[in-house]
């Protein structure tokens, strides 16, 4: 009797790129990120700075698919509009962020956008309590949208700049505890906001201390993806700079431990690092680190 053929082995992919220009159309962003070497992008699906959020034609989403295969970019984040505070007490900002964000909800759902993006809120009260559980409520109201999810939100951590909640794992656990099940909900991790906040990665004991940190708080499933960013401005400063990778105080070392470490290596790696021009080398400099990576 003949021995089984051995199967090869299917890597997972390495899934890195960059927010992501969508100017002249959604599909557009697919494309310029192939062309820096992603194998995922991050986009605005309306402009970040404006209220009204566009719609999206069947055209457009017909040359999104055929984007998409002619890319082979098929894991794509969304980041919402800067305006909206999903946490705010001031009644006319929060119905005006809630439209804001259905419409978001809407874009991705279009386009079956894996992940949006957002960040918590704001406590405009300056009573961050109150802000998450107005959070709570707002996401809640949202849970008919997702009786057939397609997209998955995301809470990105913030640097606690201003008045903002986000910037402890524990804001972020109080808000998943009370609306999984309801709504489909992860975290995406800013490497400039954490370090921010507190939470050191630039050196191997900090970034293995802050994963098993966010396990503990959080729980590593709900951990979907990064921001890859260095950060300006020194940790614990709360102040949100971001700086090309291994040029700020973070350094190079916490982004090939992301890129290499068995719980962090296979989710989306973003950058939204300040110099454009700069994306292509620095998706390779990634992917350098990961050819390093154990299977």
């Amino acid at each position: 009797m003949s021995s089984p053929k051995k199967q090869p082995t299917v890597h997972a992919p390495f899934l890195v790129g960059a927010h992501m220009s969508a100017s002249g159309g959604a599909p557009n962003a697919l494309l310029r990120g192939k062309a820096v070497g992603a194998t995922a992008i991050q986009l605005f699906t309306s402009n970040q700075k404006q209220w009204r959020g566009r719609n999206i034609q069947p055209e457009e989403i017909d040359l999104w698919k055929s984007a998409q295969e002619e890319t082979g970019i098929k894991t794509t984040i969304s980041h919402d509009s800067y305006l909206i505070n999903l946490g705010s007490d001031k009644p006319d900002l929060l119905e005006k962020s809630l439209q804001s964000f259905q419409g978001e909800i809407e874009r991705c759902q279009l386009l079956d956008i894996t992940y949006l993006n957002f960040h918590p809120g704001v406590a405009t009260n300056k009573q961050p309590d109150a802000c998450l559980e107005q959070i709570v409520k707002s996401l809640l109201s949202f849970a008919p949208y997702f009786e057939k999810p397609t997209t998955t939100l995301l809470l990105e951590t913030t640097a606690g700049q201003g008045n903002s909640v986000g910037h402890t794992f524990e804001h972020l656990h109080y808000i998943i505890d009370r609306v999984k099940g309801d709504i489909p909900i992860g975290v995406c991790i800013d490497t400039c906001h954490i370090f921010a906040a507190g939470y050191d990665i630039s050196t191997e004991e900090g970034f293995l201390d802050t994963l098993a940190t966010f396990d503990k708080i959080i729980g590593l499933s709900y951990l979907k993806a990064f921001h890859l960013n260095d950060s300006l401005k020194p940790l614990g400063s709360r102040r949100d700079r971001h700086a090309s990778l291994g040029k700020g105080e973070i350094g190079p070392l916490a982004f090939e431990l992301i890129a290499t470490h068995p719980k962090t290596r296979l989710l989306p790696l973003i950058l939204e690092t300040p110099n454009p021009d700069l994306y292509a080398q620095e998706i390779q400099e990634l992917k350098n680190y990961a050819k390093n990576a154990h299977p």
